[in-house]
Formats: structure tokens, C-alpha cells, sequence
């Protein structure tokens, strides 16, 4: 059932007014990679130093996300597909809202990320691949899937029996199985000083 009868209500507070209240610009970062590239960590790292700089943030996690707003979705194709829908309309509520966002998600289908880069204006959508080859994510396995997936316990997961599509041409590459995290984070605060979306970071 789709819902009828209803119209749009604007406010008075604009997205500018909130940005100019906040001092900085909102937008996503959408960190893409396979289980165990180091999405997670590397959004905690970078939230981390945002709110140093007194940036306004919120992480939007995978498996944080499934435990509430879409515990009711499973992994197949569709689901997957609702799941990343319904991600990008609340990052993109985050941007109207005034904050930066840090959705990180595998997101294995193209198609389904470019769906939320269109949800927003340009410029506040920045998609991140943390890239890491297979064999390195399968070896640091942190919560014991692959090995699952590999036994036969767990079907469709992505990487081993269900593809994942890696961005043509994302914004940042970060390469956690080559670079340190502290470098993966730098890399991204240079590009968001670069693009001026964050004001550049004096050290003392």
C-alpha cells in the first residue's frame, strides 16, 4: 500500500540556514568496500577527527542500521536493494538537517549507490571505496562470516557467492590493506579541505 492524500509541508528553517547555524557545509560520505575492507573503523576514525574540528556528525552503520530501522530486511538482492533506499533518504535527511553524514554500507550494487549520489544535490554526495583485496578481508574476518560463507552456512554473501561492484569512478580511494588508517583518514580530510567542505585544519 502506497500512502495517498499527502502533500509536501516546507518550513520556515532552510538547509543554508542550518548550515550557516552549524558553520560548515552538510553531505554524505558513502564508505563502499567488501566485509572486513575496514568501513567501519575507518568512519569512526574520521567522525572522530570531524568532531575535533567541531564538525556536526552522525555514522550511519551497517549492522547499527539493521538492528532498528530495517531489522526487517534479509539479504537478498531486493532487500539489499530497500535497504540502501531507505539509507540514502535518511543521509539525505542528515544533509537537510545540516550534518555530515558518514553512511557505511558494502552497498555492493552500483546501480543502488548511484540512486543515493542522485538523492542529494552535487557536491554532497562523496563516495568512498575502501578497497582491500579479498584475501585480506577474508583473512581478517572480524565477525567470522567469510568462514561461515565459505562452510556453506551462509548464502549470498557478497565477495564469495554474490557480486560486489566496485565504483568506476569514486571520489576517494582509500586502500586499507596498503595504507595505515591513519593515512586512509587523512586522505579523506584532504580531499574535504581540497573541495572546501571542511575549513583547512591548521596544525599547532
Amino acid at each position: 500500500m502506497k500512502a495517498t492524500n499527502i502533500t509536501w509541508h516546507e518550513g520556515k528553517v532552510t538547509k543554508e540556514d542550518r548550515r550557516n547555524l552549524n558553520n560548515h557545509q552538510s553531505f554524505v560520505l558513502w564508505f563502499t568496500g567488501l566485509s572486513g575492507a575496514g568501513k567501519s573503523t575507518l568512519s569512526v576514525a574520521v567522525e572522530q577527527e570531524l568532531y575535533k574540528r567541531g564538525i556536526r556528525t552522525y555514522r550511519l552503520d551497517g549492522d547499527n542500521i539493521r538492528h532498528g530501522l530495517n531489522k526487517n530486511l534479509g539479504f537478498s538482492p531486493e532487500d539489499r536493494k530497500e535497504n540502501i533506499r531507505r539509507i540514502g533518504e535518511v543521509s539525505k535527511l542528515m544533509v537537510e538537517a545540516g550534518v555530515v553524514t558518514l553512511s557505511a554500507f558494502i552497498s555492493p550494487y552500483r546501480e543502488d549507490r548511484n540512486m543515493v549520489r542522485e538523492l542529494v544535490e552535487d557536491n554532497e554526495f562523496i563516495e568512498i571505496y575502501v578497497k582491500c583485496g579479498l584475501d585480506v578481508c577474508e583473512q581478517r574476518d572480524p565477525k567470522g562470516l567469510y568462514k561461515k560463507a565459505r562452510a556453506g552456512e551462509i548464502k549470498g554473501f557478497t565477495g564469495i557467492d554474490a557480486p560486489y561492484e566496485a565504483p568506476e569512478n569514486p571520489d576517494i580511494i582509500v586502500e586499507t590493506d596498503q595504507q595505515s588508517l591513519e593515512e586512509c583518514v587523512e586522505n579523506v580530510l584532504l580531499y574535504l579541505e581540497e573541495k572546501q567542505l571542511i575549513p583547512v585544519h591548521t596544525k599547532s
